[in-house]
């Protein structure tokens, strides 16, 4: 069996080199008309993939139905960058996976037939090595809404958003699959889909992304019962470990991926309202067994999963399914829960599903199949569970590697209808608190109910819950019909009157939208442009802020900035900023001392934060209240409050909001470029007085000066713009990202300085030597700890003007390396360009005496000599 199986993954791989060596590009092909009824099966599709990076779960999407990279051949390059796609990344960085692979399913009854087309499948791609069932129709197309300059700027409804259209009708392609049960290639269903999917950068919702499916029957016949879901394959581990292997049968332990534990989460309590209540959240979720406990960390503590949005989930017309298995090729350890009342086999045992009927079964079961720890509890005499045997239960209950099936239905599809379908993929942090909690309470001592009442769901609940108040917002009318969504009512206080109790404080929070989607996240304020100016061992840092300063929030409607920040890094990684400045508005927050019932009485914040004046205005003299410039808030606390003198039970006390460094040039560094400037009476039709000679609005032009920096090396500035938060809403602070627009600059201002010529260009370090640890001294390989240090290793051309070419020669004249430099001369780092010292045939230099040529394009040129000691 093993032997057939290796040559048809060889066959197949044989074909699919054939078909790529022969494929046309993306460029080369003719268009296709997305909405054409069928699909010409003669035409090869641009496959492509694009990766979500801008939040914590880094995730690549690509246009064939698939979520994540997985072990499939196919798509592994971001189409858009070239760089290389992350398996599921979480969080972004850590080089810990969390997703390896997940796909859409969708089936049906077509007249005798029961069809599935499926996006991906773990059992036909271990035979096979390949299965595709939808084949793209267009490019991949990629939105951003964090570049306000770009074309398709308003397009975008995320920071991060790619569209695909994809369908199953394709017959005559390569990567096809087999249904092993009829014994035929896969049949199509006639689906054209088109997929959009969306990410975020916000501290709130940058654990999350949100997909969305459109799904057409561009077929000629009805499809009947149609179930629609997502499989996903988790795979917590670390990058790089081998999760391909076959698991073992007996004996060894399960490694990487293949120890992983599953489960379902219903509903949960909701952390933004106050008074108990649940929320759905109906939450597919992956971790690793015990979070990898080694070198005295756990290295994957994380938590993955999948969850679908929108009102169907709770609409009784419809039933949500969820079942596990775990494949093996022997069908005694290929398991899966069933039911007593609906045990089939699937083909190669009870659980993975081979072929069309059993794949459509399983979605289709409105099963919700018990977490995968409570395996080794079910017992023969199980009045609704399939007894799992003697075989696999304890394996199962330790961890394995888990497949899972979410899935929504049924509904009919008449030719020419549309099922809307939504996901989101969501993780969360530090899901395990105990690292010996694994083996004191399940491979010890089995006791399920402990293992997980000592983990922590608090992190995924909360960003489950979040990404669904994205997907459509809770109390927002967004088709202004008078419907805001379902609300509940919650009562604080009650008295009795006539023999009923009445409430008497209580506040109405809505948790549910109104039904259609809104793809809007609670942002902070835009960040401001920017531009660094080298200057002598120092970076003058000048920003402006009209679009931080003008943006009203979209919920509230409200002008909430706070201020900015300025950070300084060496590198582009988020941890690395440190904070250099920062202004915030001065501004209070009231605490008001609340009777809850059920609660512990105390100060609770309440309303946005207050300036001032708006605070002496209210509780200032009242003789003159706004003119009382004695009043200080500050000198009210918690333990000696402000009682007010007419509403004596009225009691509260103020605080700080942020650090109030509101002074420019006096408690912060940050300055105004023009301090007298009065702001423009109009922003869209400023006067000339109004506008710097750049055309910018001097009212909110700034600038800080950074000095004490290495002249030698470069760094990286980001200016960030944050809010006040909302108390009401339970939210914090938002602050926009502080590596999407940061800048890097080297702090040396000899190249504005120098004459037009070339005589002062030199090269450093010169000589270079290996035993110098310039990487130790952080000169080189920074944000680069998974490459090796010959990679890393860098010399440095500077006074280079902003075009030229630079090569480097051995003593024998040879052509080292060639290297064109290509720079706007507005960009402080024209004068430098970096040398990886790897040569023209991708090897290291060895040790010796080079000499390096610099020729500009009208034929100036500049020689000198580097030495190498290697």
């Amino acid at each position: 069996m093993h032997v057939a199986l290796r040559i048809a993954g060889a066959l197949v791989l044989a074909v699919t080199l054939a078909i790529l060596l022969v494929a046309p590009t993306a460029a080369q092909r003719d268009p296709v008309d997305r909405d054409a009824p069928e699909m010409a099966a003669a035409l090869t599709p641009p496959y492509c993939l694009g990766v979500h990076d801008v939040g914590q779960l880094v995730v690549g999407v690509n246009n064939y139905a698939r979520v994540g990279i997985g072990r499939g051949k196919g798509s592994r390059t971001d189409c858009f960058t070239g760089r290389p796609a992350p398996k599921g990344e979480y969080p972004k960085g850590s080089k810990s996976v969390y997703l390896y692979e997940g796909g859409l399913w969708v089936g049906g009854i077509i007249g005798l037939d029961t069809l599935v087309s499926a996006g991906t499948e773990y059992a036909t791609i271990a035979m096979t090595g390949q299965s595709r069932e939808f084949h793209p129709t267009t490019p991949l197309i990629k939105y951003s809404g964090l570049d306000y300059t770009s074309a398709d700027y308003e397009l975008a409804r995320s920071e991060q958003d790619y569209v695909a259209v994809f369908a199953d009708t394709f017959t005559n392609v390569g990567f096809g699959s087999f249904d092993p049960v009829a014994y035929r290639p896969h049949k199509p269903m006639g689906l054209k889909v088109e997929q959009r999917s969306y990410a975020w950068s916000y501290g709130h919702t940058d654990d999350f992304i949100i997909v969305t499916y459109r799904i057409t029957n561009i077929g000629k016949k009805k499809i009947s019962d149609a179930w629609v879901g997502m499989y996903w394959d988790g795979d917590v581990h670390i990058s790089g470990t081998d999760i391909t292997s076959v698991q073992p049968l007996t004996g060894k332990p399960p490694t990487g991926g293949r120890d992983d534990l599953s489960g379902f989460l219903w509903d949960a309590q909701s952390p933004f309202e106050q008074c108990e209540s649940l929320d759905t959240i109906g939450l597919a979720w992956t971790i690793d067994n015990d979070g990898d406990f080694k070198n005295g960390e756990l290295q994957v503590p994380h938590i993955g999963g999948i969850r679908m949005l929108g009102p169907e989930m709770t609409d009784p017309n419809y039933t949500l399914s969820y079942n596990w298995w775990v494949y093996n090729y022997n069908q005694a350890y290929d398991f899966g829960p069933q039911r007593r009342d609906r045990y089939r086999d699937l083909g190669n045992g009870p659980g993975t599903p081979y072929g069309d009927r059993n794949k459509y079964y399983l979605m289709s079961n409105g099963e919700i199949d018990y977490d995968q720890m409570y395996t080794l509890n079910i017992r023969r005499g199980d009045q609704t569970w399939m007894f799992p045997g003697t075989r696999v239960p304890r394996q199962m209950s330790m961890g394995a590697d888990v497949n899972q099936l979410l899935t929504i239905g049924p509904r009919d599809l008449n030719p020419g209808a549309v099922i809307d379908f939504a996901i989101a993929f969501v993780a969360g942090e530090d899901f395990h608190i105990d690292p010996s909690n694994f083996s004191y309470n399940l491979s010890g001592n089995y006791n399920p109910d402990q293992y997980l009442a000592n983990c922590d769901f608090s992190e995924i609940i909360r960003n489950s819950i979040t990404a669904s108040r994205v997907y459509d917002i809770p109390g927002f009318d967004t088709n202004d019909d008078g419907y805001l969504g379902k609300f509940r009512v919650c009562v604080f206080d009650s008295a009795l009157v006539d023999g009923e109790w009445v409430p008497t404080v209580a506040d109405t929070s809505y948790y549910e939208g109104d039904g259609v989607p809104d793809f809007r996240a609670a942002a902070p304020p835009p960040p401001p442009d920017l531009w660094l100016h080298p200057s002598r061992n120092g970076l003058r840092v000048r920003f402006n802020g009209v679009r931080s300063e003008t943006a009203r929030d979209i919920f509230s409607g409200d002008l909430d900035f706070e201020g900015y920040r300025v950070y300084l890094a060496r590198d582009n990684r988020d941890e690395s900023f440190s904070l250099y400045a920062q202004y915030d508005r001065k501004n209070f927050e009231k605490w008001v001392y609340t009777d809850r019932v059920g609660k512990e009485d105390g100060f609770v914040r309440m309303g946005n934060p207050l300036t001032l004046e708006e605070v002496r205005c209210l509780y200032g003299d009242p003789a003159d209240p706004c003119g009382d410039s004695t009043f200080d808030p500050l000198r009210f606390s918690a333990t000696h409050p402000y009682f007010h003198p007419l509403f004596p039970d009225s009691v509260f006390y103020f605080s700080a909001h942020d650090y109030n460094r509101s002074e420019f040039g006096v408690s912060t560094t940050i300055r105004k470029i023009y301090p007298d400037q009065e702001p423009p009476a109009s922003i869209l039709e400023p006067l000339p007085e109004d506008l710097t000679e750049e055309g910018r609005l001097k009212y909110y032009e700034y600038e800080v000066e950074i000095t004490g920096l290495l002249a030698a090396v470069p760094y990286y500035i980001a200016v960030t713009a944050f809010d006040h938060g909302s108390p009401q809403a339970g939210m914090a602070p938002l602050e926009s990202s502080r590596t999407i627009n940061s800048r890097s600059a080297y702090p040396n201002n000899a190249w504005d300085e120098k004459a037009d010529s070339l005589t002062n260009i030199y090269v450093y370090p010169n000589p270079y030597r290996h035993d110098a640890y310039y990487r130790v001294a952080g000169l080189e390989g920074r944000g680069q700890d998974d490459r090796s240090r010959d990679r890393v290793r860098k010399i440095t051309f500077a006074n280079l003007p902003p075009t030229c070419t630079i090569r480097v020669f051995s003593l024998d004249g040879d052509l080292v390396r060639e290297m064109e430099h290509d720079m706007d001369p507005a960009d402080p780092n024209a004068p430098y360009h970096e040398w990886d010292m790897i040569s023209r045939n991708y090897q290291m230099i060895v040790s010796g005496l080079y000499y390096w040529v610099v020729e500009t394009p009208d034929g100036r040129t500049q020689i000198g000599k580097l030495a190498v000691l290697m």
